[in-house]
């Protein structure tokens, strides 16, 4: 298979089930697994705590925990080649963007959200699968 796998997360159990069904896709497939993790805002805030001084920024907060989920799906998954990958935007739009500027096969995503008003409001799910130029697989993470 050419191209990638995307997966996005967020920090949650469930986002880290989806990330986890992907990197057995993307082994199997012999493909690269892109994990994403978006970010809304381009804040960059400075906090002092004693003598010490903080620099918070969003988009470094997001790279961070798309590589934490990279780490440990590394040492699950030692065959497979993972990227981190962050981006700003809502997190379906940093989804479909990274798996149009990767030339992706696959997308892969979480049911959460997919039941209820949140389904009629719009789910990230919901939306990736309506908009997203490659094959979607929706994990049932979440019952």
């Amino acid at each position: 298979m050419t191209g990638s796998v995307i997966v996005g997360v967020d920090g949650s159990e469930t986002a880290f089930k989806a990330a986890s069904r992907a990197a057995t896709l993307a082994e199997g497939l012999d493909a690269e697994l892109v994990v994403v993790s978006a970010h809304i805002t381009g804040n960059t805030e400075v906090v002092h705590i004693g003598n010490d001084t903080w620099i918070l920024d969003d988009a470094e907060q997001a790279l961070k925990l798309a590589e934490q989920v990279a780490v440990k799906l590394r040492e699950q998954h030692p065959s497979v080649k993972v990227r981190p990958a962050a981006g700003r935007g809502k997190p379906q739009d940093v989804l479909i963007e990274e798996a149009e500027r990767t030339d992706a096969q696959l997308l892969v995503v979480g049911n959460v959200g997919m039941k209820g008003l949140r389904r009629v409001l719009g789910s990230v799910a919901w939306s990736v699968v309506h908009n997203a130029p490659c094959d979607v697989l929706v994990v049932k993470t979440a019952s």
